[in-house]
């Protein structure tokens, strides 16, 4: 019993105040007591400022930005490193189960208040307090599968305490009802004042339901009911499942896109022209004018919907960003591979790509956020030289990153110091609502228009320097454009908002994926065969082999073998915390642990 209570009932609400034109301050001046608090609308507003703190933040960039998984060459022992392996072991304690039921408690009882007040000036924060109860539970949805809902505040007496799982198709439910209401009482962006600029918007609530409906309708098209144990032995059951709800959140998800793509004012960042065509790199570190040669600054981004919002005087990141970036984003050889060429085909297929022989060739012709995301980041979009790239040692496999890293980071030039970076965490930009769009048409119908293709997937094919597509030139090239989606969605969102192992999991093949060897730079044939002072073998436990590579099968450095990558299905859901468990006769850890 104690152990509940301390995960779910805290004993006092910490509240928050604005501080100038910021309207989240994380300095509270006081703690005020439950007992005596949402009695007037400015302790709504306040509290449901609050909220946005439980937001995934840059401490979470572990489970954010995709550590561990098959595009990543860097697998280090670690979270999710581990998890990708298929390693996982179910641990006493885990914050992402418990810290969302303490958040949840806190929106549950402001919902509650806010039924037994008498005016009518609260309807926006009660909105946005429905937003964040469902953000909170369709993130313990992606990572535990169904769980126990509870809508109401809890006292220590409540039966709720001891309650079972709920299924996932009920809770998921209960997130597409409160989005409902959220839609339905915020504002539009237009609508949002300057200085409230980063408050959830109608389009961003708009934008969040379309991921869920377009998460949840492949995961049951692709998955099905495969994770969900029986209820009773294992898992939440699969209670509320229909399979006749697939095609209905597709539809849906489809028309909340394209309303947010023709109302909601957002713009792609392309700012090509200005910055040597790195638009995919400042997008991502953009604080005030002096965070990149440009003198673009955070007003001109106008591609963000869902963003955690940052500043350098009020809420730095207070995390090692750009240190964890360099080091544990670099990419595999398949991140590398799968940059199409800029005659909009595959490596394989292009007459434009140049091969591997030398260190520079690979970069040439090719997308341009390929540039923008694995140059060197102290000369960042100069493309490596013969002798740039020195294969000596474990983490080292052959590529740079320099994605969500501040402006020459780690030189005398630095823009900001690790753990003071300010750039604004997106959560849901206008690139993926283009690409949630295509695929929902894709998997509702089996195909896309010409038309349909131009007002979406092509848009974010454009700022990246690539030709249009069409269902000749995809025919002509014997391509498929469920393929091109899946690839755009890849590159694109690349270290962003845990997208990949949520995509591998939902599309169901994650275990093929998850499971293959991850490979770094090619050996055979290029300038490091056989060349000491750019190669030391002797540094790789793992050494080299064969596999296919845009000019045929070639040797490769192996960053980790299959052999020890041994994720599964039981693994496309965490496991509950034991304390949880063993503490509630009810719940029913998932399978596999």
């Amino acid at each position: 019993m104690k152990k509940i209570i301390q995960i779910i009932i805290p004993c006092l609400m910490v509240l928050f105040t604005s501080c100038e034109d910021k309207f989240i301050d994380l300095t509270p001046p006081a703690s005020i007591t439950d007992d005596v608090y949402y009695t007037e609308a400015e302790h709504f507003l306040t509290g449901s400022n609050r909220f946005y703190t439980n937001l995934i933040r840059w401490n979470d960039q572990g489970i954010y930005s995709g550590h561990g998984s098959d595009l990543v060459g860097y697998t280090e022992d670690g979270g999710m490193q581990e998890y990708s392996r298929g390693d996982t072991q179910a641990a006493a304690e885990d914050a992402y189960y418990s810290a969302p039921y303490t958040a949840i408690r806190d929106m549950n009882l402001l919902l509650a208040r806010a039924e037994a007040y008498e005016g009518n000036d609260i309807g926006e924060y009660v909105a946005a307090t429905k937003f964040h109860r469902a953000w909170q539970y369709f993130f313990l949805v992606q990572r535990f599968g169904g769980v126990t809902l509870v809508t109401e505040p809890l006292d220590v007496d409540s039966e709720s305490l001891f309650g079972a799982r709920n299924s996932r198709y009920e809770v998921v439910a209960q997130i597409l009802a409160d989005l409902d209401d959220a839609i339905a009482g915020l504002p539009t962006e237009q609508d949002i004042a300057g200085g409230d600029k980063g408050k959830i918007s109608k389009w961003a609530a708009m934008a969040f339901k379309a991921n869920v409906l377009l998460h949840e309708a492949t995961w049951m098209k692709y998955v099905g009911t495969s994770t969900d144990g029986d209820g009773t032995s294992t898992g939440a059951g699969s209670a509320g499942f229909s399979e006749s709800n697939i095609n209905t959140y597709l539809q849906e998800a489809v028309t909340l896109t394209k309303t947010v793509m023709d109302n909601g004012g957002f713009e792609l960042w392309n700012h090509n022209e200005e910055l040597d065509n790195l638009s995919s790199n400042f997008l991502f570190n953009l604080e005030d004018g002096g965070s990149n040669p440009g003198g673009f600054d955070k007003a001109t981004n106008k591609e963000f919907i869902l963003y955690n919002k940052y500043d350098f005087t009020f809420r730095q990141a207070g995390t090692l960003v750009s240190h964890v970036y360099e080091g544990r984003m670099k990419p595999s050889r398949k991140m590398i591979d799968m940059f199409l060429c800029d005659d909009g085909l595959p490596i394989d297929q292009s007459p434009k790509f140049e091969g591997y022989a030398n260190t520079p060739d690979e970069f040439q012709n090719r997308d341009y956020r390929m540039r923008a995301y694995f140059t060197y980041h102290k000369n960042l979009g100069e493309v490596p030289q013969n002798g740039d790239v020195v294969l000596n040692g474990t983490n080292n496999f052959g590529y740079f990153n320099s994605k969500f890293m501040s402006w020459k980071w780690g030189t005398d030039e630095a823009y900001r110091a690790t753990t003071t970076e300010a750039y604004d965490m997106p959560l849901i930009r206008l690139a993926e609502v283009y690409l949630m769009y295509a695929e929902a048409l894709y998997e509702l119908n089996g195909s896309l228009s010409d038309a349909q293709m131009a007002e979406s997937i092509n848009l974010v094919k454009a700022r990246a320097g690539l030709p249009a597509i069409t269902n000749a030139f995809l025919s002509a090239n014997n391509m498929d454009i469920k393929t091109e989606i899946r690839r755009e969605r890849t590159i694109e969102l690349y270290a962003e908002s845990g997208s990949r192992f949520n995509d591998l999991k939902r599309w169901g093949i994650a275990e093929q994926e998850l499971g293959e060897t991850i490979y770094g730079a090619v050996i055979e044939g290029t300038v490091y065969e056989g060349n000491t002072a750019l190669y030391d073998p002797a540094k790789y436990g793992y050494g080299e082999e064969t596999t296919m590579t845009g000019v045929g099968q070639r040797r490769c450095l192996i960053v980790q073998p299959s052999g020890i990558r041994n994720f599964t299905k039981d693994d496309y859901l965490f496991p509950l915390p034991t304390s949880q468990v063993g503490l509630n006769d009810n719940l029913r850890q998932n399978a596999g642990y």
